[in-house]
């Protein structure tokens, strides 16, 4: 019997289960408003990205406590550092086209601009790629060349798993594709359900088939999910984008878009590095037991924080828009309006999270209940994010890309410097202190920044404050 990435993505394509499903997100995208306007459009988007955001939570969270109990807490520590290695570096691997699709894509198809459309697909794809292969090969130069300085049971979990990185980066770009067409089913549930779901039944295999439970077997089941979702995937992009492009000449314009997604992706780099930074840092200060409970606490306020980020991958296209058309009335509106999407439901889980945390905590094994008092610490930091919206997005989309890149330059080192002073003084609790202090600031800076530049409130007190429809003064 053949095994082929081709043949396991076509079943995977063709499942009946997986398909309803995808309807069904796009039956609610569609349901969840009347006709296509464009405000309409982008309400339907928000509330399908924040549907499969909550399903993607929990999926996460599941996947979190199966992997923890499977594993144990050392292996999990150990692969929890490995696969954050990956998230970080995937990001960065794609260029910054996986945020730039949302603003290039939207600009081609308001100028009908077929050729260049047709080049940026192409070439936004093909260079991640290419860039995945070449961060993969570095990633593990720089583990053997390193090794001496390094643990070695992170070595060959560290090794494996980065042979991810040029699928991750790949469908990174995909998902900013399908973001730009408000395709919801193909943006999202690759990446937040497919991926965590792939991983948890290949794992669960691999064991069954007497495979060891240990960090090496979960990267090498990582490795091959991602592999197969990207490819899920592309099959499906290649059917549905005839339907809005048309086949034709393609126009590469590789320098500019670099131009343009260089900042974005400094931008995107740095917002992961913020988050992933504290899981890095605290593995180096601590056992692979102690990274897995606080893995844990962020795993489980992750639950939380997933309403900032649907709120902003649903946004960023938006924003686009309404810059190309000129209608800053519109986007002051929008902004107002994707804040308090932001922070209220945010408000509401951190609420309910403070309560079942305890529960929550206990489901990964014995021990793991000692992280509580970080989700209380963290949430400061996830609450502070959300009362500003996506106000990065929001400059990232209006051609102030670059001050957003340093403003997370400058939290992520103020986040570095926090967690190297704090880490050795008071342990997990200090990596988790360092955090919410850190974007703590970056919340300001990005408020502050939105304001002097765009003249555009995203601060959540000011905006509760206003009407909606007059301009809010500072």
């Amino acid at each position: 019997m053949r095994f082929t990435a081709y043949s396991w993505t076509k079943r995977f394509q063709d499942a009946t289960w997986t398909q309803a499903l995808g309807k069904s997100v796009d039956r609610f995208a569609s349901a969840a408003s009347g006709p296509a306007s464009e405000k309409q459009a982008a309400g339907r988007m928000a509330l399908s990205t924040f549907a499969v955001r909550v399903a993607g939570a929990a999926l996460a969270f599941l996947s979190q406590i199966v992997l923890a109990r499977l594993l144990g807490a050392h292996d999990y520590g150990i692969y929890s550092v490995a696969w954050t290695f990956v998230i970080v570096l995937g990001v960065m691997a794609c260029g910054g086209f996986s945020t730039s699709a949302s603003r290039f894509i939207p600009q081609y198809r308001q100028a009908e601009d077929l050729d260049g459309l047709r080049g940026f697909l192409k070439a936004s794809r093909l260079t991640a790629f290419l860039f995945g292969l070449g961060t993969a090969a570095c990633a593990i130069g720089f583990v053997y060349l390193l090794r001496p300085a390094i643990e070695p049971y992170y070595t060959l979990p560290l090794v494996i798993v980065f042979l991810a990185l040029p699928f991750f980066a790949f469908g990174l770009v995909q998902d900013g594709i399908a973001r730009s067409y408000d395709w919801p089913s193909l943006a999202m549930l690759p990446t937040y359900i497919w991926r965590p779901l792939a991983i948890l039944f290949l794992l669960i295999c691999a064991v069954f088939l007497g495979f060891p439970a240990s960090a090496e077997t979960a990267a090498l089941v990582a490795v091959a999910a991602t592999l197969l979702v990207a490819a899920y995937q592309y099959v499906h992009l290649k059917k549905k984008l005839p339907s809005k492009v048309s086949p034709g000449p393609a126009r590469i314009e590789l320098k500019s878009w670099l131009v343009v997604s260089a900042p974005m992706l400094m931008v995107e780099g740095f917002l992961q590095l913020i988050t992933s930074a504290d899981v890095i840092m605290v593995s180096f200060f601590q056992s692979p037991d102690e990274v897995a409970v606080y893995f844990a606490a962020s795993r489980t306020l992750a639950l939380v924080h997933f309403v900032y980020f649907a709120v902003r991958a649903a946004s960023a296209h938006r924003f686009s828009s309404y810059i190309h058309n000129q209608d800053l009335t519109g986007l002051a509106a929008y902004t107002r309006q994707a804040s308090l999407w932001t922070f209220w439901p945010s408000l509401a889980a951190g609420a309910v999270l403070l309560l079942v945390a305890p529960l929550l905590l206990r489901l990964f094994g014995n021990g793991f209940e000692s992280g509580y008092p970080l989700i209380a610490l963290l949430l400061i930091g996830v609450l502070a994010r959300a009362s500003v919206g996506p106000a990065d997005a929001l400059l990232s989309m209006t051609g102030h890309q670059k001050t957003c890149a340093g403003i997370y330059a400058a939290t992520f080192a103020l986040n570095v410097v926090l967690n190297l002073i704090f880490i050795p003084w008071l342990g997990l609790a200090g990596a988790a202190i360092a955090t919410s202090c850190a974007i703590l600031f970056e919340a300001t800076v990005l408020a502050w920044a939105a304001k002097r530049r765009l003249n555009v409130t995203t601060f959540v007190v000011p905006l509760m404050l206003s009407d909606g429809r007059r301009p809010v003064e500072s």
